[in-house]
């Protein structure tokens, strides 16, 4: 199995219980993620090693969020420790017509966003992985972390490792002007990349590529090949998501590879936390992708780990190999004995 390193923050999740609002609630319940946690955790409950490479404080919440993540089998190695804080969000899970809502705070002053990434660390966590794995939300942060997040993409070009990218573009973050801002720091990451998540609204929006059409699985089709063939993308995949009347999400996953599409079957499920589902969609491209297996069996696959991943509590995706495939071939079932 392969060695990926995921670079980007680990946060603290800070979650009213149940369907309580804040106002409401006297209680949270705490735990640690972050895109590169889920990615790492997900690959490595799928038999890879999986590591994050970020900073900590260097205090008990440190200690906390490091033991964590060794308790999800992440490989913490390339882990720094140093700085005050840790960045965090509150989530209020939705009901009915009231959607999720989530607020961040202590990003800008959080010890991986004010952290010196020195070349060492970069190279070293470049050289002793097969892939690393980049985020569009990491990407939003600062100049110091982009600078960082290109000097890493840099080292692991050069040495020759596979290199991915998740545009995961959030207005929120980027703030007024975002798409003009964003811009020249996505095509420099896809000119790194070779495995891309991205989707159609990425092309028109943050590439500025054109289209006629106004239905948007005419405009993936029109436009992720002519993206995939501008920045020599070696796969590029994603989801289209659709909110049914009765509360359901139906999801259906895409991959681009070798000029062809391939589909899954679109998958109606019920949610129990969405938070996180990109994630798990994302690692199973990707643990496809690092064992050569078939486009259509890995988005598929890819399909199945987000819908079990809408099931569970968290962020980060629990669900083993085994259990995506039996997802696969199941699909709902009940109470296995």
């Amino acid at each position: 199995m392969s060695k990926i390193t995921a670079f980007g923050e680990v946060m603290m999740r800070l979650e009213a219980p149940r369907y309580a609002t804040l106002a409401q609630s006297s209680t949270l319940n705490y735990s640690f993620s972050g895109t590169g946690v889920n990615v790492a955790s997900a690959l490595t409950r799928y038999g890879h090693s999986g590591r994050v490479a970020s900073v900590l404080p260097d205090n008990p919440l440190g200690d906390a969020a490091v033991g964590y993540l060794r308790r999800l089998g992440v490989d913490t190695r390339y882990i720094a420790r140093g700085g005050r804080y840790i960045g965090s969000y509150f989530l209020e899970h939705g009901f009915g017509a009231r959607p999720s809502r989530v607020t961040y705070t202590d990003r800008w002053g959080s010890s991986f966003n004010t952290a010196d990434f020195p070349d060492e660390l970069l190279a070293g966590a470049a050289a002793d992985s097969d892939a690393v794995h980049f985020c569009g939300i990491t990407l939003a942060m600062n100049d110091r972390v982009r600078d960082a997040m290109k000097r890493f993409a840099r080292f692991a070009k050069d040495a020759g490792k596979t290199i991915i990218f998740d545009c995961n573009y959030r207005p929120s973050l980027w703030g007024e002007g975002g798409y003009e801002l964003a811009r020249p720091h996505y095509r420099e990451m896809l000119a790194f990349a070779d495995i891309v998540f991205m989707n159609e609204r990425d092309a028109i929006h943050i590439l500025e590529m054109p289209t006629g059409k106004k239905d948007r699985m005419a405009q993936l089709q029109e436009l992720i090949p002519q993206a995939a063939e501008q920045y020599g993308l070696r796969t590029v995949a994603g989801t289209h998501r659709s909110i049914n009347a009765d509360g359901t999400h139906e999801l259906r996953g895409y991959l681009h590879k070798a000029g062809q599409f391939s589909f899954a079957k679109p998958l109606v499920f019920a949610v129990h936390d969405r938070v996180g589902a990109g994630d798990a969609y994302a690692s199973g491209i990707i643990h496809g992708e690092l064992q050569g297996a078939d486009a259509a069996h890995t988005v598929s696959f890819a399909s199945a780990a987000a819908m079990l991943a809408h099931t569970v509590e968290g962020d980060t995706p629990l669900a083993t190999e085994r259990e995506v495939l039996e997802a696969m071939r199941e699909g709902i079932s009940d109470v296995r004995r």
